[in-house]
Order: C-alpha cells, then sequence, then structure tokens
C-alpha cells in the first residue's frame, strides 16, 4: 500500500503551509503570508474539479492532520511538436517536503504518482524548474537539464 495519496480540499491549507517551505528555501523569496488567505478558495476549488490539476501528499507520520510532503502539477495544451505531437504537457510547480520529514523518499513516492497521472492524461512530455539540491532526485527520476530561454512577466 502507497503513503501517497491525491490530495482533497480538506487539505488546502496544508498544500499552501508546504508550497511556503518551497518558496522559503528559494533566493530572494518573499517570505510574506498573505497571499494564503486569497489562495486558499481557488485552491479547494481546484482540488475539488479540475481535471487537469493533479496534487499528491504523504501524510505527516508524527503529526496528525500535517502534510509531510506534496507534489503538484499540471498538464497543458500547446500545439504539437516533434517528440509530443498531441502537444499536452506536464509541468510540475510546487515539490516540497517538511523540513523534520527529509530524507524519507516522500517526495520520490509524491513524483513517481504524479508521473502516472501524467501519463494517463496523455501527456508527451513533463517540464519543471529545479533547485540545486532538488536536481539530483529529477536527474534520477530521468529529467534532463535544457537550455531553456523562459522569461517571465508578472501581470
Amino acid at each position: 500500500m502507497s503513503l501517497v495519496r491525491r490530495a482533497t480540499p480538506g487539505d488546502a491549507a496544508e498544500l499552501l503551509r508546504l508550497r511556503q517551505v518551497m518558496i522559503d528555501a528559494l533566493p530572494d523569496s518573499d517570505p510574506g503570508t498573505d497571499w494564503q488567505a486569497q489562495s486558499l478558495p481557488t485552491l479547494r476549488d481546484r482540488l475539488a474539479s479540475d481535471e487537469d490539476f493533479g496534487a499528491f501528499v504523504v501524510e505527516h507520520p508524527e503529526r496528525p492532520g500535517a502534510l509531510a510532503a506534496l507534489v503538484v502539477g499540471t498538464v497543458d495544451y500547446r500545439i504539437g511538436k516533434a517528440g509530443n505531437p498531441h502537444g499536452r504537457s506536464g509541468f510540475v510547480f510546487s515539490v516540497a517536503t517538511d523540513p523534520d520529514a527529509r530524507r524519507r523518499g516522500y517526495a520520490r513516492a509524491c513524483m513517481d504518482e504524479l508521473l502516472q497521472w501524467f501519463r494517463e492524461r496523455g501527456a508527451g512530455q513533463v517540464l519543471l524548474t529545479a533547485s540545486p539540491d532538488a536536481e539530483p532526485l529529477y536527474a534520477s527520476l530521468g529529467f534532463t537539464r535544457k537550455p531553456d530561454p523562459m522569461m517571465g512577466l508578472t501581470l
């Protein structure tokens, strides 16, 4: 029996807490948490109804009601190309493990479930942004670094 389960709307507050753990680990991150109250209703809705939004979690073994790890991703459509003619792509955008639950394989187990979920939805590729600390995990799962010229704009 797997420790990993699909996240439910009732997990939304814990997903936001773990997402903040991930954000806090990034260089020059904004430590503010005011955004979480605004995000909570949308996240609950997505967890309840969005077929292209997948979140997988492991419950914390020592803290009832808390989560130890999470992985979240979406499936998007873009016009196909060589290697992904149907244009369905998975994007992993949140991977976090509670600091006191690290080195137990929880993130890997969640990633395995998310990758299977992407396969079931016909994703031809999966993309993510890796921190230096997480890169060995992703490399062990088959991810390779890309020379991506990605840019961003906040609206």
